[in-house]
C-alpha cells in the first residue's frame, strides 16, 4: 500500500489544481478578478509553468494597470513558448501602458522592445490583427523625431484591408481623423458600415460627425439607423 501513496498523493493535489482552475476560470468569466487571482495562484504552486494560468493571472494584473506583474506573466510564457504570437502581444501592450504612464524620457527607451513585441506577434501570425492596430497607433502617437509616421501607420493599415476589409476601413478612417482630414475618414468609416454594419463601425462614424464635424444632427442618425437596422 504504502508503494501505492505516492501515486494517490499526486493524483489528489493534481485534482485539487484542477479544481481551483475550473473555479477560478469561472470566476475570472465573470469578471470577478479580486476573488480569481488567489485561486489562479494556489494553482501555480503545483504547477509553476501552466501556461493559462500564467496568462490569466498576467490578464489580470494587466486589468488593475499592474504593467510589470503583467510583464513578468507574459515574459514568461514567451519564454515557456516562445512561438506564441498572443503572448507577445500582450507583452507588448503591458510594456506600452507603462510606456505612456512614464516619464518621457523612460518611456522613449521603451519604444524599440514595443515595436519588436508587436512585430515578433505579426512574425509568428501573419493574420494577427490586433499588432497591427496597436502599431498604427503607436507610429500615430509617437513624434517624427522618435519614430512617428503616418506612412507606417497607413502600411499597417493596407494590410488590415487585405486580413480583415473593416478593420482595414476603420484604421485609414482613424488615421485620416488623427490627421483632420475627416471627410476621409467619414468615407472610410462609411465603407466599414458597408462591409460590416458593426456597433463599432457606426460608433466611429457617429463620433466623428459629433465631435469633429460639428454635425450633432447627423451623429443622432447614424445610430438610429444602427437601431433600426438590429430591431429583433
Amino acid at each position: 500500500m504504502n508503494l501505492f501513496l505516492p501515486c494517490i498523493l499526486l493524483f489528489a493535489t493534481t485534482l485539487f489544481s484542477q479544481t481551483n482552475f475550473e473555479k477560478a476560470e469561472k470566476l475570472f468569466n465573470q469578471g470577478k478578478y479580486a476573488l480569481a487571482k488567489p485561486l489562479f495562484e494556489s494553482v501555480l504552486v503545483d504547477n509553476q509553468n501552466h501556461l493559462k494560468t500564467l496568462e490569466y493571472l498576467g490578464d489580470i494584473e494587466g486589468i488593475d494597470k499592474s504593467w510589470d506583474k503583467g510583464m513578468f506573466y507574459y515574459g514568461k510564457l514567451k519564454t515557456l513558448n516562445p512561438k506564441n504570437a498572443t503572448y507577445f502581444y500582450k507583452y507588448g501592450g503591458c510594456l506600452g501602458m507603462k510606456a505612456k504612464e512614464s516619464n518621457k524620457f523612460t518611456a522613449l527607451g521603451m519604444i524599440g522592445d514595443i515595436k519588436k513585441s508587436f512585430e515578433k506577434a505579426i512574425q509568428l501570425n501573419p493574420n494577427h490583427i490586433e499588432a497591427r492596430w496597436a502599431l498604427i497607433e503607436l507610429y500615430l502617437q509617437l513624434p517624427g523625431i522618435v519614430g512617428g509616421s503616418e506612412r507606417k501607420a497607413e502600411k499597417y493599415a493596407n494590410e488590415l484591408l487585405k486580413i480583415s476589409p473593416v478593420d482595414g476601413y476603420l484604421a485609414k478612417g482613424s488615421i485620416a481623423e488623427y490627421f483632420k482630414r475627416y471627410k476621409d475618414a467619414e468615407k472610410n468609416y462609411n465603407k466599414a458600415i458597408a462591409i460590416s454594419g458593426s456597433k463599432t463601425s457606426y460608433q466611429k462614424l457617429a463620433d466623428l460627425y459629433k465631435n469633429k464635424m460639428n454635425l450633432p444632427e447627423k451623429a443622432k442618425i447614424v445610430l438610429e439607423n444602427y437601431q433600426e437596422r438590429n430591431k429583433s
